[in-house]
């Protein structure tokens, strides 16, 4: 990628879209491409946090892995994403892994780089904290489903976040057309792959969804509200 194009790619984040044209292309002149292909890992849990990352085209997710090897997602992140943050500000190892879906290409900004930036830049570390505050409110929210919801309630829960963020409205209802296995679905509820399936059919079979392959067309929203306690 040109400079001026991951120069356009942080103005697209969060974390750096209120820096001056003249900061983020003195942010794109530190940064690494890297390339990952599907199934490669960017990092794994434990290992030191010297960057963090944008995501410029493809899909990661990120996940914690169980002393058996389960894996539960705490996200999938595309364009223009960023994660890696916290390991950089604390110093500490990282405390998830993060694994390519599919083809990725990412940006790598090392974390003295991004240490400097931060002391330059008062924008940067409010807009640091923003991050790192919605990150916890994630966290906590994905800890309270896991206690106070049952697996089908999250799964309904799920597919009401998905169409929000990325369901496109019909006459008969809203479509996802989902970039990630019945795997990740899975493991994004801390269930099995069979029983998530099994699950998914059964509100098929109730009207609450059309399974059409990877698509799933959300037929009574209301009634995964009800499920997922909303």
């Amino acid at each position: 990628m040109k400079l001026d194009e991951i120069a356009s790619l942080l103005a697209e984040t969060e974390l750096f879209r209120q820096l001056s044209d003249g900061a983020r292309l003195q942010v794109a002149e530190r940064t690494i491409k890297r390339s990952f292909p599907k199934g490669d890992v960017v990092f794994h849990e434990g290992d030191p946090g010297d960057s963090l990352f944008v995501v410029a085209n493809g899909l990661v997710k990120v996940f914690v892995t169980s002393p058996e090897g389960a894996e539960m997602v705490l996200a999938t992140l595309d364009r223009p994403d960023t994660f890696g943050e916290l390991a950089v500000v604390d110093g500490g190892p990282r405390s998830a892994s993060v694994r390519a879906i599919e083809s990725t290409v990412l940006i790598a900004l090392r974390r003295t780089a991004f240490m400097e930036m931060l002391a330059s830049e008062p924008g940067l570390a409010e807009a640091l904290n923003r991050s790192l505050g919605a990150l916890l409110r994630r966290v906590l929210q994905q800890v309270s489903d896991l206690v106070f919801l049952d697996l089908p309630g999250r799964v309904a829960k799920l597919l009401l976040n998905l169409a929000d963020a990325i369901g496109e409205p019909t006459d008969q209802g809203t479509l996802l057309e989902l970039n990630i296995s019945q795997s990740t679905l899975a493991e994004m509820v801390g269930g099995s792959r069979p029983t998530v399936n099994q699950i998914l059919h059964a509100f098929s079979a109730r009207g609450y969804v059309e399974l059409k392959g990877r698509k799933i067309l959300i037929c009574k929203p209301e009634a995964l509200r009800r499920r997922a306690a909303i």
